[in-house]
């Protein structure tokens, strides 16, 4: 992905209660959420055909991951998953959306979600992890 190795992200684990005050301030909806994410520095990546620049160092940004909201989701999931699992894939969900991911349009939503799995996908690998990956939850 071509993030240079030092650059630093948060990860807050919060619970329901305040999860949704984040919810209500930053996007105006009600109700908790599963995973919000707040970029910093706007760091991007170096252009694909520009091999010889060397990403830039900074602050990613923060994720903030609502466990309780992983674990229903992750129940009422087609793949009916842990939380665990669930926590996984929207960590990875949030990374994405720091480095200027998004799924608002549908071909934006395929090259996010298409990425997200792959990654979810080559980590469960790595560890030998066995079953199916996550099924997405975030839509």
């Amino acid at each position: 992905m071509r993030i240079h190795p030092l650059s630093e992200l948060s990860v807050i684990v919060v619970d329901a209660e305040a999860m949704e005050q984040l919810h209500i301030q930053w996007m105006d909806l009600p109700g908790p959420t599963d995973v919000m994410s707040f970029p910093m520095d706007e760091l991007r990546p170096p252009a694909k055909d520009d091999d010889a620049a060397e990403p830039p160092q900074g602050l990613l940004g923060d994720i903030v991951l609502c466990p309780e909201v992983a674990k229903k989701q992750g129940e009422d999931a087609e793949t009916q998953h842990s939380m665990d699992e669930e926590l996984q894939l929207l960590t990875v969900h949030g990374v994405l959306h720091l480095l200027g991911y998004d799924h608002e349009e549908p071909d934006e939503k395929a090259e996010m979600f298409g990425l997200q799995a792959a990654i979810v996908d080559g980590w469960r690998a790595e560890k030998g992890l066995t079953g199916p990956s996550p099924a997405p939850t975030v839509s």
